[in-house]
C-alpha cells in the first residue's frame, strides 16, 4: 500500500505573503530587530506586522502590544518568544487564523519527556487549528527563489537564485549549522540553490513534507538532506520515491553509525536514534543516495544536479601523470570502481592524434601533450566516455598557470559536449587557488571543478554504487504468489524448529527428511523410513541452541543407539532445566556436507523486513560476514550481493572445493523476503544453517527458528 506525508501548506512558511514579528524586543540590535532587518534587506514587499510588550515604533512600523491586534490570515508568524510563551502564542496566532508559524526558541524535546510534552501540546494545537508549524529549535531558513531571509543571525545575505541558472540544490537539515555549512560549500563552487531550511525538533514539519515540498517546486532540481533521525520512515521513504519519480535526486548524510553519535543527536535535536543499517539499506533500495561525510553531502549534491543519471560502469581516467595511473588504481580496489579497458573503436580514435610513446588507453596518460596541444584533453575526454564501458570520467591534470588553466577547462568541457556521463575536473594543488577567470567558467558552464582527485574518485564512486542498486531494483521482478493458505498455524512468540522447517518445506525450501516424535517407538519408525545414520533433535520452542545442553546428537546407527539416545537427550535437557517440558524430539535424516550460510529476515520497528545472507553456523557471530538486503530484491541482485561477501571465493570454488548453487540460495532469501512482506506477524527468520551444495544441486535448510508476534 502507498504512503505518503500527510499533505501541509507549506507556502506559507517558505514564500508567505504577509508577516508578524510576534516577541519583538524594543532593545536595538537584539535577534528580532536582526530578523526584520534580513527580511527588509533580502527584498520582502510584504506586509510586515510587527507585535512587542513594550509597543512603540520601529522603523516606521508601530509594534503591537498583543497577537490579538493583528489582522486575521497572515501567512506567517516568526515567534521571537522564549519556550514558556511558546504555546500561549501559538494558541493566540490560531485564533487569529494565521496559516505559518516558525518557532526558535529551544528547550523541548531535546531536554527529555517534559520537553517533549510540551512539543506535543504546541503540535497538537497548531495541527487543530491549520496553522502549519515550524521548529522548535529550528536556526531559520533562506528562499533564495524570492530573496525570502527567516535568519536571527546578521550577515551578508546571499543573492537570489538567477532564473537563468535552471534547476537548483535545496538543503533541508536537522542543524542549523551544518545545513548553512552545506549550502555555503555549494554556494562557494557556483551550485545554484533554490533554499536551505532547517527543520529543528519537527513537531510538525519534518524531512519528509519538505522533501515532498521540494519534489514539486519548479525551481529545484536536486535535494539535500542532513538527518538525525528520520521519525516516520514511511513518509521518508514514499518523499523520497516521489521525488525521484519528479526526476530529483536526494542526497542524505545520516551520522548514527556509533553510539556516542546517537547520543549526541539525541540531545541536539531530541532525535530518537534508530535502526542505521536497516535505514541505509531501505533508504537505498528507495533511490535515496546514502554519504557517509560531509565532503560527498556536497560532492553527490552538485554531481546528482548535473547529471541526474547516476553511472553504472567503470571510471575513465584522463591525467598527465603516470604516477596518478598507479595512484588511481590503488584507490579503485577497495572503492568497488574499476578501469575498463579502452574498446578497440575508441583507441584507434585516440591513435591518429597520438605519438607512438602515448598509447590509447584507459587511463590515459596524455603527459607533457597538453602543455603544447590542450586541444589533445578535448579529443581524450570524449574518446574515453564514449566508450560503453566507461560510466564516469576524472580529469585529474597538474596545476599550471592563470591562462593555460583556462585553455585546460574550455577543452575539458568541450570533450563533454555529446555526453551525459558524469565527469569531475580535478586541477592540482588543492592549497592554491585557482585564477578568478577559472572559476567563474566553472561556476557559468555548471562544470564539477575539485581540487583533490582522491575526494573526486570518491564521489564517482559513491555515485556508481548507488547507479548500480537502481539497475538491480528497477530489474525486479513482479512478486510471487507463494503458497500462504496452506502454511501451518502459528501461534505467538518464538516457535519450534520443527514447526519453522513445516513453513519453510510449505514454502518449497528443501529441509531433511524426518519427523516430530514424542515416544522412542515413534523415533525408532521415521527413523527405519527415513533410513539410518539419522540426527536427533530436542524440540521446544525456548529451547533456541539446542546444541549448547546436549540436545543434538549426530551419527545414530541404528535403534539400539537411537533408544539409548533418546535416553540421554531428555537427560542432557533436564540437567540444564529441569523445567523444561518438550515437544518431542525431531529425527532427520543426516544431510551431506556442504558450504553452511546463514539466510535471516527481522522486521524493523521503523524500516520494515531487513533480509540477511552471510557465512551460516558458528561462523556468522564469529566473523560477522553477512549482507543486508531488502525484501523485494530480484535473483542477480542477490547473486551480487553474495559475491560481496568477504568469504565469496569459498562460493565460487576454493582449493578443489566445487562452485555451490548460487540460484538456489538466492531463491531461499528470495522466498523468505516473500514470506516477510506477506505476512506482517512474522518478526524474525533464522535459517542456519542452510547449506549449499554444488552447483546444480541445490540446498538444505538444517535448522529453522521463526518468531511471531
Amino acid at each position: 500500500m502507498s504512503h505518503s506525508p500527510t499533505p501541509m501548506n507549506i507556502h506559507p512558511i517558505v514564500r508567505p505573503r504577509s508577516v508578524a514579528i510576534v516577541g519583538l524586543s524594543s532593545k536595538p540590535g537584539s535577534a528580532g530587530h536582526v530578523l526584520l532587518g534580513n527580511l527588509l534587506r533580502g527584498g520582502f514587499d510584504g506586509a510586515v506586522h510587527l507585535v512587542g510588550r513594550s509597543g512603540g515604533v520601529i522603523d516606521g512600523r508601530t509594534v503591537l502590544t498583543d497577537v490579538a491586534g493583528l489582522p486575521e490570515e497572515i501567512d506567517l508568524a516568526i515567534l521571537m518568544v522564549p519556550s514558556d510563551a511558546v504555546l500561549e502564542t501559538v494558541n493566540a496566532c490560531v485564533a487569529r487564523r494565521v496559516r505559518g508559524a516558525v518557532c526558535f526558541a529551544s528547550g523541548f524535546a531535546e531536554m527529555g519527556d517534559e520537553g517533549r510534552a510540551q512539543q506535543r501540546a504546541i503540535s497538537d494545537a497548531a495541527r487543530a487549528g491549520g496553522m502549519t508549524f515550524l521548529g522548535p529549535n529550528t536556526l531559520g531558513y533562506y528562499n533564495y527563489v524570492d530573496g525570502f531571509y527567516v535568519m536571527m543571525v546578521e550577515q551578508v545575505l546571499p543573492p537570489r537564485l538567477d532564473p537563468a541558472a535552471g534547476p537548483a540544490v535545496a538543503v533541508v537539515a536537522q542543524s542549523g549549522g551544518i545545513g548553512a555549512h552545506i549550502a555555503a560549500s555549494l554556494k562557494a563552487r557556483g551550485v545554484p540553490l533554490s533554499y536551505m531550511l532547517t527543520t529543528g525538533n519537527e513537531a510538525q514539519i519534518g524531512l519528509a513534507e519538505m522533501i515532498e515540498f521540494f519534489a514539486d517546486d519548479p525551481h529545484t532540481g536536486a535535494i539535500v538532506v542532513y538527518a538525525e533521525q528520520v521519525r516516520s520512515a514511511p513518509d521518508f521513504l514514499a518523499a523520497a520515491r516521489h521525488a525521484r519519480a519528479r526526476g530529483k535526486g536526494v542526497v542524505v548524510f545520516h551520522p548514527g553509525r556509533s553510539e556516542r553519535s546517537q547520543a549526541a543527536a539525541q540531545s541536539h535535536t531530541g532525535a530518537l536514534a534508530g535502526n542505521h543499517a536497516a535505514m541505509q539499506l531501505m533508504m537505498a533500495h528507495a533511490g535515496v543516495l546514502m554519504v557517509d561525510s560531509l565532503e560527498e553531502v556536497v560532492d553527490l549534491g552538485q554531481l546528482i544536479l548535473c547529471f541526474p543519471q547516476a553511472p553504472t560502469g567503470g571510471l575513465g581516467l584522463v591525467t598527465a601523470s603516470g604516477a596518478m595511473c598507479g595512484i588511481v588504481q590503488d584507490y579503485l580496489e577497495p572503492l568497488d570502481l574499476e578501469l575498463p579497458p579502452l574498446a578497440q573503436a575508441q583507441a584507434e580514435a585516440l591513435r591518429e592524434h597520438l605519438p607512438a610513446y602515448t598509447p590509447p588507453r584507459n587511463p590515459l596518460d596524455l603527459g607533457t601533450l597538453i602543455a603544447w596541444k590542450p586541444e589533445i584533453i578535448q579529443l581524450g575526454v570524449a574518446a574515453v566516455l564514449a566508450d560503453p564501458a566507461v560510466g564516469c570520467l576524472l580529469a585529474s591534470l597538474p596545476m599550471p598557470g592563470p591562462e593555460a588553466a583556462l585553455v585546460w577547462l574550455k577543452s575539458f568541457l568541450a570533450g563533454l559536449a555529446n555526453t551525459t556521463k558524469p565527469a569531475i575536473f580535478v586541477m592540482h594543488n588543492e592549497d592554491v587557488p585557482l585564477a578568478p577567470a577559472v572559476l567563474e567558467l566553472a561556476q557559468r558552464s555548471g562544470a564539477i571543478v575539485m581540487r583533490s582527485p582522491e575526494r573526486a574518485l570518491r564521489a564517482l564512486a559513491r555515485f556508481t554504487r548507488f547507479g548500480r542498486i537502481q539497475a538491480a531494483a528497477a530489474s525486479a521482478p513482479a512478486e510471487a504468489h507463494l503458497p500462504l493458505d496452506n502454511l501451518p498455524k502459528l501461534g505467538h512468540g518464538t516457535q519450534a524448529e520443527w514447526l519453522g522447517k513445516q513453513v519453510l518445506s510449505k514454502l518449497g525450501i528443501k529441509t531433511p527428511e524426518g519427523a516430530l516424535a514424542t515416544t522412542p517407538d515413534e523415533a525408532a519408525q521415521i527413523a527405519v523410513q527415513i533410513g539410518y545414520p539419522v540426527v536427533m533433535k530436542a524440540q521446544a520452542a525456548t529451547l533456541a541452541h539446542k546444541s549448547e545442553v546436549g540436545g543434538v546428537l549426530l551419527n545414530i546407527a541404528d535403534e539400539p543407539a537411537l533408544r539409548v539416545a533418546w535416553q540421554q537427550l531428555y537427560t542432557n535437557v533436564a540437567r540444564a532445566d529441569a523445567a523444561l517440558v518438550l515437544d518431542g524430539v525431531l529425527v532427520e535424516a543426516m544431510g551431506e556436507r556442504g558450504l553452511e550460510l546463514v539466510v535471516g529476515a527481522n522486521r524493523d520497528a521503523q524500516w520494515g523486513p531487513i533480509l540477511m545472507v552471510g557465512l551460516g553456523g558458528v561462523w556468522v557471530e564469529a566473523l560477522g560476514d553477512v549482507q543486508l538486503l531488502p525484501p523485494n530484491l530480484p535473483h542477480a541482485a542477490i547473486i551480487d550481493k553474495l559475491r560481496r561477501l568477504k568469504a565469496c571465493k569459498l562460493l565460487t570454488g576454493f582449493r578443489g572445493a566445487p562452485a555451490v548453487d548460487l540460484e538456489a540460495v538466492a531463491q531461499v532469501v528470495s522466498t523468505i523476503g516473500q514470506l516477510m512482506l506477506a505476512r506482517p506477524d512474522i518478526t524474525e527468520v533464522d535459517v542456519n544453517p542452510l547449506v549449499a551444495y554444488a552447483n546444480g544441486k541445490g540446498v538444505m535448510a538444517l535448522d529453522a527458528l521463526l518468531v511471531t508476534q
